[in-house]
């Protein structure tokens, strides 16, 4: 079971108070953020590979202090964004997915075995030779979240990776994500019906927790915000 502590935990940018969050556990399999955009909602999700590096207090996930031991952040967590085109950095689908693995110890005959398995997992097998560009938006986010599950992170951090996606799409994102594809996945999402799909979920308001708790109760307190 994974874990999520964060404690006494402040982010500055340029002087400004951006989130704040005193205390905070997290042990659920699939934790849902949801919050208006500027809400703290990103700035949560990157503390938790180190992308964004508190300004006080700690993040430990797994107990590993995230934002001291960047090289162990990056290794148990993979992060999937919106745009799957900033993820993407080689010529074919099974290239891509190789790379993910070019620093562990396995042979080449080793990572193809482990690609092929992770393209097999989101349905592009017969796409494993296909010039990488020349896929779907569904497709390259399919594509990015088996180079990220490839390394088998222990934690997966999705930011809005359905916000470009069509319904059928965003089902089949929905499903491998929350299948689990780790031992923990956070879902930053404004979709609120893929949020209560989740075992957790975490409103953001002005940096802060506003509240947190069953998926389909919390969702309902933020959307009486907008009636």
């Amino acid at each position: 079971m994974g874990t999520i502590s964060f404690q006494q935990v402040q982010v500055e940018f340029d002087g400004k108070l951006v989130l704040a969050v005193e205390q905070l556990e997290l042990t659920q399999n699939t934790i849902a953020v949801i919050g208006a955009n500027g809400s703290g909602k990103s700035t949560f999700a990157r503390l938790l590979n180190g992308l964004v590096k508190p300004s006080l207090g700690k993040v430990l996930v797994n107990g590993i202090d995230v934002g001291t031991d960047s090289r162990a952040a990056i290794k148990q967590a993979g992060f999937v964004f919106a745009n799957p085109d900033v993820q993407i950095v080689m010529p074919t689908v099974i290239e891509d997915v190789e790379f993910s693995l070019r620093d562990s110890n396995l042979s080449k005959a080793e990572k193809r075995e482990c690609a092929m398995a992770a393209i097999s997992g989101v349905g592009l097998l017969g796409l494993a030779e296909a010039p990488a560009q020349t896929l779907s938006s569904g497709q390259k986010q399919l594509l990015a979240i088996a180079a990220i599950t490839v390394r088998k992170p222990r934690l997966v951090i999705a930011d809005e990776p359905t916000a470009l996606l069509d319904a059928g799409n965003t089902r089949a994102i929905a499903k491998l994500l929350l299948g689990p594809a780790a031992e923990q996945v956070i879902l930053v999402t404004h979709d609120l019906a893929l949020a209560q799909l989740c075992d957790v979920a975490v409103h953001f308001e002005a940096g802060r927790v506003a509240n947190i708790g069953d998926p389909k109760e919390v969702v309902a307190g933020y959307a009486r915000q907008f009636s």
